[in-house]
């Protein structure tokens, strides 16, 4: 199972959302709830669902409320397939604390729930295939770690962070360089030891221009797969050949058939439907209703 990103890293985000939510204060707790009163609520599934979030919705909760009990049942753990009806979590403490901390909670987990969901059952449909399905620069602002970390949950593989981890010369790098050679060139010469380096294509004639000049991983950019599958009979066995552009649930096995190694797709996180979490109250019997 991937390891979640050090909180250092998202714990702002999750500041971030509790302000934006709770501002002044949460007023219908405030004067709804009994501040005292304690009781215990559940974070429940209510549809079928790849389980990814629960260390990020306990510091959430936390961060509204320290002395709030969590516990994560022993049978549910990240990456985990569940049905509708599984119990996601317990949260025990003052109510109020708990109403307040819900929306923002239920917000991360459903929707990294969502990503990882929708990235198992895409990598389902090709899971037969030697091919990694792989995810793209195109996240929420913000929240690129913990969206990239929930196609790792759902058996995804990540591509790079962000600008600075891997060298990847598109198609408007090429036309500000001056050409294909100038990109290709610059790029292999001056890229540090250890930093991948891979160049987009958008036709056979760059893809085998591409390889001549020294590229050892290629970007197949909009290509069909009867145009994927003749690049990948004639340069496979030497380069590592990514497709990229088009694809959709559709169609993703079909590229996949192609003998390609990587397909990427940013459908992976910005069309990802959020999950169906809740959050309900354990209610007991104590008296209060008189």
């Amino acid at each position: 199972m991937p390891s979640l990103p050090p909180r250092e890293d998202w714990r702002v985000l999750l500041d971030l959302a509790l302000a934006e939510d709770i501002g002044r204060g949460d007023l219908t707790s405030e004067l709804v709830v009994d501040a005292a009163r304690e009781g215990r609520a559940r974070v429940e599934a209510r549809a079928d669902l790849i389980v990814c979030g629960l260390p990020v919705i306990r510091e959430v909760f936390a961060r509204v409320d320290p002395s709030l009990q969590i516990e994560i049942p022993a049978d549910v753990e990240e990456g985990q397939r569940v049905e509708a009806g599984r119990v996601l979590m317990r949260v025990g403490g003052r109510y109020a604390a708990i109403l307040t901390a819900e929306r923002t909670a239920l917000n991360f987990l459903g929707r990294l729930c969502g990503i990882a969901t929708q990235t198992r059952r895409l990598v389902d449909l090709i899971a037969d295939l030697d091919v990694d399905l792989v995810d793209t620069r195109k996240t929420t602002p913000g929240w690129r770690l913990l969206e990239k970390y929930a196609v790792a949950v759902g058996g995804g593989t990540n591509h790079r962070i962000g600008l600075f981890d891997a060298v990847l010369v598109k198609d408007n790098h090429v036309a500000a360089a001056g050409g294909l050679d100038a990109a290709v060139e610059r790029a292999l010469a001056k890229t540090p030891d250890g930093i991948p380096v891979q160049i987009e294509v958008e036709s056979e004639a760059m893809a085998d221009r591409a390889v001549e000049l020294g590229a050892r991983f290629l970007l197949l950019d909009n290509l069909d797969p009867e145009t994927i599958r003749r690049i990948v009979d004639r340069h496979a066995a030497d380069i590592v050949l990514e497709a990229s552009g088009g694809i959709s649930p559709a169609n993703l096995r079909a590229y996949a058939e192609t003998g390609i190694a990587r397909i990427s797709m940013g459908a992976l996180t910005h069309s990802a439907v959020c999950a169906d979490v809740a959050l309900e109250i354990d209610l007991v019997d104590d008296g209060a209703s008189g």
